[in-house]
């Protein structure tokens, strides 16, 4: 599915919002003190003194809506649904999950991932293309659920807090800085907080260790082979060798000898388990490489000179990404024909309706789009990837009506949902439904924390609203919760 998102200027290094966004709720925590001195600790969860469940949620909540709004996040259903559905598996095999876990991929080549508050999980697109197999990508996802499940995070609040608590302004201007400038903004952190340099270092290497331990148990209860945890590192290491500069992932995530070499130890003494080959994580390695990494006609190189090779689930992942360049050339009947093939094989593989529908609406096959989609939807109607395409393709026949109800039935699952709101605004304006168009574009401008925004958006459909006066009283209230929305991010933001 193709989506136009909104531009944003892009982020070159949100590995360091795991040491960052650690330092900005020290505030939070210590107001959390001050809130709950009276009270008795929970007993069972790793540093619930240091932050409450419902507060860290809250800033968690708070940073993904920043996020959205300033870094370039991928908004591909087909990847959002297949490493969110890979991060769930890893989850429920994870001790201390106290809320359900979000994991999200951030356009960028640079090998990284990263964890906060509120179980929200971002890698990059880099480290989906480099990965070598399902059980690599999954030791990172394990290690950063580990991140979180330990409170690693809230332990930093906690520990800044107590030890140097009149730093926080100028955390908060590094965290800022960081988004336009990411060096500097790095550099201004680490001279804030100099006097506590050492402690900080040696604090971070004992999460770092504490998460590998962990996130190796998490792989292997989740059925992975925990090999692939110290095959990632090996593959780190040897891009930084003869490199003056290190891969984002280990300037966050310190990696010395030792670190590697226990953590193959711990991975041979759970035993090698042999996988068969992931024919979801191909094609999303496949579709990262052929729509996010280089030029169309690069990868069609790339593609072509991999055909034949591998085995068969291999071969059917390389033609999937040449098909997918074939289309980001515009060369929409070649890749139509390499689709044929590939569907026929397997007819409800959402990555291939995904690519089938764009082709067939490129194709002004708008009709037969849908023709393919309902069955399979009807089967599976709260399906995020089949009910996307499907109001697409409605929108795209000139059919708002069906569009519509599709959206707003998934928005009851997934009220986060940014591609549902942007697709509606789409079928509101082009059916000339003004009021609700201006509903919609309020809620997208909410997911980015653009709160003034959203409420000038619902002040627009407040005046359109006539004489329905249930109406006027479903958007002032709206009006109402985002100001108190604006109000709670300003207050721990101060």
């Amino acid at each position: 599915m193709i989506v136009s998102a909104l531009k944003r200027p892009t982020i070159l290094v949100l590995s360091s919002m795991y040491i960052i966004c650690s330092l900005v709720v020290a505030k939070a925590y210590a107001q959390s003190l001050n809130d709950n001195r009276n009270q008795l600790p929970e007993i069972g969860v790793v540093a619930s003194d240091a932050l409450t469940i419902d507060k860290e949620k809250i800033v968690g909540d708070v940073i993904m809506r920043q996020l959205r709004g300033q870094a370039p996040l991928v908004y591909d259903p087909v990847l959002q649904e297949y490493i969110q559905g890979l991060g769930n598996r890893l989850v429920i095999h994870a001790d201390n999950t106290k809320f359900p876990f979000k994991f999200f991929i951030i356009n960028n080549p640079v090998i990284n991932a990263f964890a906060f508050y509120g179980g929200h999980i971002g890698i990059h697109s880099g480290l989906i293309a480099q990965a070598s197999s399902e059980s690599e990508l999954a030791s990172v996802l394990a290690h950063e659920v580990a991140h979180v499940t330990q409170r690693h995070l809230a332990r930093r609040a906690q520990n800044q807090a107590r030890n140097s608590p009149l730093q926080i302004a100028s955390m908060i201007g590094g965290l800022l800085l960081a988004i336009a400038d990411p060096e500097a903004g790095i550099a201004a952190i680490q001279a804030s907080s100099a006097a506590g340099a050492q402690a900080n270092i040696n604090f971070t290497r004992n999460n770092e260790e504490e998460a590998d331990n962990i996130g190796l148990n998490i792989l292997y209860r989740a059925g992975f082979d925990p090999m692939g945890a110290p095959g990632f590192f090996d593959k780190l290491i040897a891009q930084t060798r003869g490199r003056s500069n290190q891969l984002a992932f280990l300037q966050t995530h310190p990696l010395p000898a030792d670190r590697v070499a226990q953590t193959l130890s711990r991975a041979r003494a759970y035993g090698k388990v042999n996988l068969p080959t992931s024919l979801n994580f191909h094609l999303a390695k496949a579709r990262v490489q052929g729509r996010y990494m280089s030029t169309p006609e690069r990868n069609i190189n790339y593609f072509s000179s991999n055909l034949g090779k591998g085995n068969a689930v291999v071969q059917d992942a390389t033609q999937y990404g040449l098909a997918i360049s074939l289309f980001e050339a515009e060369e929409y009947q070649k890749s139509f024909n390499i689709m044929q093939t590939l569907l026929s094989e397997q007819p409800e593989n959402l990555f291939y309706l995904d690519l089938m529908t764009d082709l067939h609406m490129k194709l002004d096959n708008t009709l037969q789009a849908i023709e393919m989609l309902t069955p399979v939807w009807k089967l599976k109607p709260t399906n995020t990837v089949l009910a996307l395409n499907l109001a697409n393709a409605y929108i795209s026949a000139g059919n708002f009506d069906p569009a519509i109800q599709i959206l707003r039935d998934l928005l009851l699952i997934d009220k986060e949902s940014f591609l549902a709101y942007q697709l509606l605004n789409e079928a509101y304006n082009r059916d000339q439904r003004k009021k609700e168009a201006h509903m919609a574009q309020a809620e997208i401008y909410a997911l980015i924390s653009a709160y003034p925004l959203a409420i000038d958006e619902l002040q627009f459909a407040y005046n359109q609203t006539g004489s329905d006066n249930l109406e006027k009283q479903r958007i002032k209230g709206r009006i109402s919760q985002l100001r108190a929305a604006q109000d709670s991010m300003m207050r721990l933001s101060i």
